[in-house]
């Protein structure tokens, strides 16, 4: 069952987040993630108008996709963003019916 990365940031610093974001493609290829929204056109329908940018990437399962965030080399890419040039809120969350009927 895939699983989805979802994840709001707010970009604080564009040139020390740019070197997260150059190097975040790969590690998704690497552990299977494809890219469904990166940035673009929102609104926010409710909730709090901190974030300016939204993400939602697809990896083949849960496992798959907490490995990817727990990857040293992802935690490496994102060290640049929590340095102070992003804030980010991410779930990982699987796709599916959980809830009982």
């Amino acid at each position: 069952m895939p699983a989805y990365w979802l994840a709001r940031s707010k970009i604080n610093d564009p040139v020390e987040y740019k070197k997260y974001t150059d190097r975040v493609p790969g590690i998704l290829a690497r552990h299977h993630g494809k890219v469904l929204a990166r940035g673009g056109r929102f609104q926010i329908m409710e909730g709090p108008d901190k974030f300016q940018r939204f993400v939602v990437i697809e990896f083949p399962s849960f496992e798959q996709a907490v490995a990817c965030f727990e990857s040293s080399e992802y935690r490496e890419a994102a060290a640049f963003r929590r340095a102070g040039a992003g804030e980010v809120e991410n779930v990982i969350v699987e796709g599916g019916e959980a809830t009982p009927r």
